[in-house]
C-alpha cells in the first residue's frame, strides 16, 4: 500500500492558504483546494477530506498533488479548452477610432468588411455587435431620458 499523501506547509504557505480560503474574489473551487491542502497537512486524509467536501476522492487527491507539484498555482484551473478570441483589444481600439474620429458612419457588416480589409481579422456583423455593446457606449438616445427629467 502506497504512503498517504501529506502536504507540508511552512508558515508563508499556511497563512496564504488561511486568507485564500476566506478570499470572496477568488473562485469557490479555488477556496476549496485551499482548504483541502490546508486541512490535509493538519493530518486529514484524502478519503475524509472527499466526504467532507462532497466530491470523489481522486478530487481531493488531485488537489494535493497538484499543489506538491505547482504549489499556489496548482490550486487554480487550466486555461479552458474551448474556442479561443479572434480579436485582441487592438482590433477594438480600431473599431473605435473608425467609429468616433471618422467623419461617416458604420453599420455592423460594414465595419466587419473594414476590419477583414485592414485588420485582418474575420468577424461577423452580430459579433461586432456583441463586443461593441459590451464595450463601448457610443450612443445616447434622446428618447431614453434620465429618471430625474421625468415629470
Amino acid at each position: 500500500m502506497p504512503a498517504p499523501l501529506r502536504a507540508i506547509l511552512n508558515e508563508a504557505e499556511q497563512r496564504t492558504l488561511r486568507e485564500l480560503r476566506i478570499a470572496s474574489c477568488v473562485p469557490y473551487r479555488v477556496r476549496d483546494r485551499a482548504h483541502m491542502v490546508l486541512l490535509n497537512a493538519e493530518g486529514w486524509n484524502a478519503p475524509t477530506l472527499a466526504e467532507l467536501f462532497d466530491c470523489h476522492e481522486h478530487t481531493a487527491r488531485a488537489a494535493i498533488k497538484s499543489w506538491k507539484e505547482f504549489g499556489l498555482g496548482g490550486l487554480w484551473e487550466a486555461q479552458g479548452r474551448g474556442s479561443k478570441p479572434t480579436w485582441q483589444s487592438e482590433d477594438l481600439a480600431a473599431l473605435t477610432q473608425w467609429l468616433t474620429e471618422d467623419g461617416r458612419t458604420y453599420n455592423s457588416e460594414q465595419l466587419a468588411v473594414k476590419l477583414r480589409e485592414e485588420g485582418g481579422v474575420a468577424l461577423s456583423s452580430t459579433q461586432i455587435r456583441r463586443i461593441l455593446k459590451k464595450n463601448l457606449a457610443l450612443e445616447t438616445h434622446a428618447s431614453k431620458s434620465p429618471l430625474s427629467t421625468r415629470p
